[in-house]
């Protein structure tokens, strides 16, 4: 599965759910022309938070699908994709977006749409990333950035970062440290798929055309 983006710079269309930290390094990166990639708009699926606000201060257009306002999850999943569309994205990042997208979505979006999880997949899939590989007493843990499927971070890898455990570690002490490599893989890996393109073969994702 080829993918290549013609348009330069890409265009990115980020779906947030909190802060935005995420984000802010994307709209960061992408101030430089020769990141490669420009955040075009960002979705989130709730009001009122601050990834919303710093969409706004960077002017960048911005909606809004809350899951309740919509008569089922198939018709949010709908809406959803139909705003990501309008936007014309080349890629699609979920940056701390805390709703699984479903299968209207991943038709107009599968294989272009990227997601972070804070465990070095396979290992400690689903919400609990950092507090399970504590638990396990693994000596090193990390980020991952795959291409969003079906399951629940089981897509295709594109980027794995590698963070050690301390013996002193908290679930929150080691989830910032995470978060901080999760954040520079994110816009180093989207920065190259611009760029460079990528393909996806037999689950192997490979930067490049």
């Amino acid at each position: 599965m080829p993918s290549a983006f013609p348009r330069r710079p890409a265009r990115l269309v980020v779906l947030v759910s909190g802060t935005g930290t995420n984000l802010q390094a994307l709209l960061d990166a992408s101030r430089n022309p020769a990141y490669g990639a420009q955040v075009v708009a960002v979705g989130a699926d709730r009001d009122g938070i601050e990834a919303l606000a710093r969409a706004e201060r960077a002017g960048v257009p911005t909606f809004v699908h809350r899951v309740k306002d919509h008569p089922d999850r198939d018709s949010w999943d709908e809406a959803l994709a139909a705003s990501v569309a309008a936007a014309e994205p080349d890629l699609v990042v979920l940056a701390g977006f805390m709703k699984l997208v479903g299968e209207r979505f991943l038709d107009a979006f599968g294989g272009r749409c990227v997601n972070t999880h804070p465990a070095l997949s396979p290992a400690f899939p689903g919400m609990r990333g950092p507090a399970d590989a504590l638990a396990y007493g693994v000596k090193v843990t990390g980020a991952t950035l795959f291409v969003v499927d079906a399951g629940v971070d089981t897509g295709p890898i594109v980027a794995q970062t590698v963070v050690p455990v301390e013996d002193d570690d908290t679930i929150e002490t080691l989830h910032e440290r995470i978060k901080g490599a999760e954040r520079q893989m994110l816009v180093e890996s989207v920065g190259r798929m611009a760029r460079e393109g990528f393909t996806i073969t037999d689950r192997k994702v490979r930067f490049g055309k």
